[in-house]
C-alpha cells in the first residue's frame, strides 16, 4: 500500500465530530479536501485553527480522508481586527465556492502569500480585491478587464455593465451600478490608487461572486459588518 504523500494546508473550517475527533477542511495545492482528524481534544487539536501553515499526511481513497498526521510547518499568521475578519472571509469565499479535490496550486500559494500581507498590516482591500479575482480566475469564471463583450478595447469615456456570463457590456445610457471606463481600466492595471478603483473593484467583484454564492448571505461578511 502505498505511503501518502504529506502536503502542505490551511485549516478552512473544523468541527466536532463524534466523541472526540473533528471534521476538518483543509486547504491544499490539491484543492479543499474533508478529514476526520481522530483524538481531535487531545494532541494535534491545538494545530486545528485558521492561518496556521501545516503538513498534512491524508490517508483514504474516499471523498472523506482520514489525517494521518498533522504537523506545524511555520509561524501562523497572527491576524487581528479587520485583518481577522478578512481572513475568515478569504476562508469563507473558498468553503462555498472551491469544488473539493480539485488541485489549484497557484491559488494556494496566493492564499499563502494574502495572510502574510494581512498579517503585515497591508492595507485590506487591494488584498481582497485580488484574490477574489484570482479565485474567479481559478474557477474559470473571470472575464476581460481589457475588452468588452463585443471584443471591442474598454474605453475611458465609456460605461459598463457586468453580464456575469459574458463580461462587461458598453451601454450608451446611465443606469445605477455601472463602471466608467476609466475605473476598469485602472482596475486592469492594477491601479489601486485611481481615483473610483477601489470601490469600483469592490462593486465588481460583489456582483461577480453574487450568482456563484447564490441568496445565502456571507457569515464573515455579516460579522465585518458590525465589528
Amino acid at each position: 500500500m502505498d505511503q501518502p504523500t504529506p502536503q502542505p494546508a490551511y485549516v478552512l473550517h473544523s468541527r466536532a465530530y463524534k466523541e472526540t475527533s473533528a471534521l476538518v477542511d483543509f486547504l491544499t495545492p490539491q484543492g479543499r479536501v474533508r478529514a476526520v482528524l481522530r483524538r481531535a481534544r487531545g494532541k494535534g487539536g491545538s494545530l486545528v485553527r485558521p492561518f496556521v501553515p501545516l503538513e498534512v499526511e491524508l490517508r483514504g481513497r474516499g471523498e472523506l480522508k482520514n489525517v494521518g498526521r498533522l504537523d506545524s510547518s511555520g509561524i501562523a499568521a497572527w491576524l487581528h481586527g479587520d485583518a481577522l475578519f478578512s481572513g475568515l472571509y478569504l476562508n469563507e469565499l473558498l468553503m462555498r465556492l472551491l469544488p473539493a479535490e480539485a488541485p489549484h496550486p497557484a491559488l494556494f500559494e496566493h492564499y499563502t502569500l494574502t495572510l502574510q500581507a494581512l498579517a503585515a498590516g497591508r492595507a485590506l482591500e487591494p488584498l481582497l480585491r485580488s484574490f477574489e479575482w484570482r479565485l474567479l480566475d481559478e474557477l474559470g469564471y473571470a472575464f476581460s478587464l481589457e475588452h468588452d463583450v463585443n471584443d471591442d478595447p474598454l474605453v475611458a469615456d465609456g460605461l459598463y455593465r457586468l453580464q456575469v456570463d459574458a463580461g462587461l457590456e458598453r451601454v450608451e445610457l446611465f443606469q445605477p451600478g455601472l463602471f466608467k471606463g476609466t475605473e476598469l481600466q485602472a482596475l486592469a492595471q492594477a491601479d489601486w490608487d485611481a481615483p473610483g478603483a477601489l470601490l469600483a473593484a469592490k462593486r465588481l467583484m460583489r456582483q461577480a461572486l453574487a450568482v456563484h454564492l447564490g441568496p445565502k448571505p456571507l457569515v464573515s461578511r455579516e460579522l465585518f459588518r458590525k465589528r
